[in-house]
């Protein structure tokens, strides 16, 4: 697990509830026990070297937002909606992502290791070289994801929704998939990742 990013400022105990905080901006600043609940954000908002513990992200909307470089521990995304937000980076520890809703973004290089992720979704989302160690995605939508060069190892994908990802750095015998959705192009790959001949005819 990667270390926090050391900080200079700190926000403590702050109760932002609903607010619009589009277009702001903290650079190596740690928040704990900070309210973000239905809050929002359409443009601008940047978090870069921060550090949040204890912050409730619950039900709050964000498109284009950044997140570069931050630590998440024991943080709560319940039905938060992020749509091409950027988290290249980040790491995240004992967080909860029940019903978390991502679309587009990049998250390249993120920490999940261990996260369970089986109720949340993401779609068309880059996570290069993500760490996904232990994950439990089983029951999770994960469809159109760029999974190239991650680390997957003692993850599980049962009843996961793989569609249109990919799955170069999935080991079919290594891990549970059973009732994961796939195409039939994903099996072609799972099949010679195998050591399968797999022609057409």
């Amino acid at each position: 697990m990667r270390e926090p990013p050391a900080t200079d400022e700190s926000i403590t105990g702050e109760d932002w509830y609903g607010e619009d905080i589009g277009g702001r901006a903290w650079e190596r600043t740690a928040l704990r026990d900070v309210d973000l609940t239905e809050t929002t954000s359409t443009s601008g908002l940047a978090f870069t070297d921060c550090v949040f513990r204890e912050v409730r992200f619950n039900v709050s909307v964000h498109a284009g937002a950044a997140f570069a470089n931050c630590y998440f521990a024991n943080c709560s995304f319940f039905d938060a909606s992020f749509a091409d937000a950027k988290f290249l980076g980040s790491t995240f520890e004992r967080c909860t992502f029940d019903r978390l809703t991502v679309q587009g973004g990049d998250w390249s290089f993120v920490t999940l290791a261990g996260a369970d992720l089986g109720k949340a979704s993401f779609e068309d989302v880059r996570m290069r070289e993500a760490d996904l160690t232990g994950a439990r995605c089983d029951g999770a939508k994960l469809r159109r994801i760029d999974l190239s060069g991650a680390s997957l190892g003692r993850a599980s994908f049962e009843r996961c929704d793989l569609r249109g990802s990919d799955l170069s750095s999935l080991d079919p015998l290594s891990m549970p998939l059973r009732g994961a959705i796939i195409t039939w192009d994903q099996a072609a790959v799972l099949a010679a990742t195998l050591g399968l001949d797999v022609r057409s005819e």
